[in-house]
């Protein structure tokens, strides 16, 4: 008798199990390669208050595809070689963001070249599947500071005629509102910037699920925006009001409890109120339907070289920036110059005013004067730029981060030089004022403006070019009987071309 013994086959790998599994290898790879921004960006999460929101967007996703799981079983996942298309340009963006020293390409740099890896190891079909949740994921990347100012005067614009209505004497100069008794700042927090940050990343969640046509979101999304603005116009106007009638340290306790934990889950509440009636998409209707998504024909490629496909697009841009960071040497010692005519003189009591460069190579601050005029010269240099240490960051530079010197506006240049208009609360409840004019040089480079610097170091960094940056600061207190523009402008000319003087300063 034969006994025929047959041994049944091993189950096939499921696509969507060996694809995910792929997506998991790579993005782990990724991520430690580029673990320092990771970890950036879950601090910014964790301790901003204006990022908070931030921490939402992963389990959003995660609800987002959960979604839209079975639509998904129908699809084909495949690993698909143009998909590293996307990957090469986050890893770009990342690359211009190192060498620039700015974090925010830097990190939307990481979330693109993520993005990438999914499209590259899911292919096109699912891709198209998963395009709103993929697109999602850019509001991981913190952004929309910027918004701050123009925001802050947009508030002090709205606040001022209200305070007039209501019959509260009041005048503003820059963020600055002088009402009743009180001065007020109309500072980064109170813009509502935080909010409307926030807001977009909700109205944009809100717009695709509850609504099916464009132009109902789009509106929807208008709405959103202009709704904090004025909403947080009225709340810094009731701020100042309730000062008036009452006292600034109950108005503003009572601000600061409202603004933190009520202030957003009203307005979220007011927008959805206004949307509600003009919903047209139901709760379970699907997000997109598989039989109008071909399955994918060209460019598919093996998974396992995917993979490595991914990672290698990935990391080939550390390397690169690594290979040309090459910081410009430096003098051990450097010292502020003798200036023809001028002589050193004690810093001011009255105006006391200083930049801010924590992470400068060389720092040097002194006052000259020539007869009854005084100007302030500050100099930073930098042998190379980076995180850290570099002219553009946040809260350095001319003003810090809760400076007691606020920021009043831009005046007419100097020699070239930018001039900011700058005050500050002074003795007897008077503010002083300063004029300060700023230059940059980045390599053989003059500038004024803050993205030009960032500009001319990243190429010299992507190129190899000299990295040695330089700000140079002159100031001058605004008093009567003096002009401190002509003054800081007679001391611009005794110091001579920018460039020379930031080669002598730097020892070249």
């Amino acid at each position: 008798m034969t006994i025929a013994m047959t041994v049944a086959p091993k189950p096939a790998v499921s696509p969507w199990r060996r694809q995910s599994l792929a997506l998991v290898l790579a993005s782990a790879a990724m991520l430690l390669v580029f673990r320092a921004d990771v970890v950036r960006l879950v601090t910014i999460w964790w301790t901003s208050t204006t990022f908070g929101h931030c921490l939402f967007i992963g389990p959003v996703i995660a609800w987002l595809v959960w979604q839209r799981r079975g639509e998904l079983s129908a699809l084909l996942p495949v690993a698909w070689w143009p998909g590293l298309t996307v990957v090469a340009i986050g890893g770009l963006c990342w690359a211009l963001g190192e060498a620039g020293g700015v974090s925010f390409a830097r990190q939307l740099g990481v979330i693109v070249m993520l993005q990438g890896a999914c499209v590259t190891l899911f292919g096109p079909q699912v891709t198209r599947g998963l395009l709103f949740p993929l697109g999602y994921a850019l509001f991981l990347v913190p952004f929309g500071e910027e918004l701050e100012p123009p925001l802050q005067q947009v508030t002090v614009a709205m606040v001022m005629p209200l305070l007039h209505l209501f019959g509260v004497p009041a005048s503003s100069n820059g963020v600055l509102i002088h009402a009743g008794r009180y001065w007020f700042e109309v500072a980064e927090a109170c813009s509502g910037a935080k909010f409307v940050i926030a807001m977009i990343a909700f109205a944009a969640l809100v717009a695709n699920v509850c609504f099916s046509r464009w132009r109902r979101r789009a509106i929807f999304l208008a709405v959103s925006l202009v709704v904090p603005v004025l909403a947080n116009g009225v709340r810094a106007f009731a701020t100042i009001y309730a000062a008036h009638l009452t006292d600034v340290e109950t108005a503003t306790g009572f601000d600061h409890i409202v603004y933190g934990w009520l202030f957003f889950g009203l307005i979220m509440a007011a927008v959805l109120a206004i949307g509600w009636r003009w919903f047209d998409r139901a709760p379970d209707a699907p997000a997109f339907d598989p039989a109008h998504l071909p399955t994918p024909r060209g460019g598919i490629i093996a998974t396992p070289i995917a993979v490595l496909l991914v990672v290698a697009a990935a990391a080939v841009w550390p390397v690169w920036t690594a290979a040309t960071a090459r910081p410009a040497p430096l003098p051990a010692r450097v010292d502020l110059p003798k200036l023809s005519g001028w002589q050193r003189a004690p810093l001011s009591r009255t105006a006391p005013w200083q930049p801010y460069y924590p992470g400068a190579d060389h720092y040097l601050f002194g006052r000259y004067a020539r007869g009854a005029a005084a100007v302030d010269l500050a100099v930073a240099v930098f042998g190379s730029q980076g995180e850290g240490h570099k002219i553009g960051a946040f809260g350095t530079g001319v003003l810090r981060e809760e400076d007691r010197w606020i920021r009043v506006g831009d005046t007419a240049p100097i020699a070239e030089g930018a001039v900011m208009r700058i005050t500050a609360p002074g003795s007897r409840r008077r503010t002083v004022e300063r004029l300060v004019a700023t230059w940059y040089v980045v390599g053989d480079t003059i500038m004024a403006d803050e993205r030009r610097v960032k500009f001319q170091t990243m190429k010299a960094r992507l190129f190899g070019g000299s990295p040695r940056a330089v700000a140079v600061h002159l100031s001058a207190e605004i008093t009567p009987g003096r002009d401190a523009r002509a003054d800081i402008a007679a001391l611009a000319a005794a110091i001579g071309p920018m460039d020379a003087f930031a080669d002598r300063i730097a020892g070249l």
